[in-house]
């Protein structure tokens, strides 16, 4: 060792050299197709949501017209079947009063209508089907059809003071609107709901 080198000063470290922190390190870039596949994820997603919204509105509307095929299937029957019933009370109609009685062979006949009736009446009504007899009720649109007007000032305008056809309801669907005549000339009255109203709960659909 040389005397200039063993005079030569040991070298000095500072310690006050700024670290790297990792705010400084450059941040990492999305790749450029990032965005774009963020984009069609978020589209997928809302077609994927507006079909499942779409396939359970047809799984709702499917439901209720197979509740209504359950229900209303018999109709079209049902309404064919309405003229056998108006048949068997002209028939029962027709007969007068003072035949009864006078021969067996007549009040055989008249009984086996009678019995016809009551088991045609009660079929109906296992199926839902009712009559619409709103003899002295207020005129009501949604059960009856006005055939004609009758002056009557003893009643409230507008109620049923005739029935010439009854009518027929199955559940809460019309099948035939009772033909009715309507009283005018009397005072006005505040409409009172019918029998067949209340009977269906104040709602008739009249598709059937």
């Amino acid at each position: 060792m040389t005397a200039d080198e063993f005079d030569r000063p040991d070298p000095v470290f500072s310690t006050d050299v700024p670290k790297a922190t990792p705010e400084d390190a450059p941040q990492a870039q999305p790749a450029p197709d990032m965005a774009r596949l963020e984009s069609e994820v978020a589209d997928l997603k809302d077609r994927l949501l507006r079909a499942l919204a779409e396939t359970e509105n047809v799984r709702r509307r499917a439901e209720r017209e197979r509740e209504d095929t359950a229900k209303y299937a018999m109709s079209a029957f049902a309404r064919d079947m309405l003229s056998v019933a108006d048949n068997l009370g002209r028939a029962l109609a027709a007969v007068p009063a003072e035949a009864r009685g006078k021969d067996p062979a007549v009040d055989a006949l008249i009984a086996g209508i009678e019995l016809t009736d009551r088991e045609l009446r009660a079929v109906f009504e296992r199926h839902g089907i009712r009559r619409v007899d709103p003899m002295g009720e207020r005129f009501d649109h949604n059960f009856h059809q006005a055939m004609m007007e009758v002056e009557d000032p003893t009643k409230p305008t507008g109620t049923v003071v005739q029935v010439m056809q009854t009518g027929y309801v199955i559940r809460d669907r019309l099948l035939r609107p009772a033909m009715v005549a309507v009283s005018k000339g009397g005072k006005a009255e505040v409409a009172h709901p019918s029998a067949a109203n209340n009977d269906i709960g104040h709602t008739v659909d009249t598709k059937a």
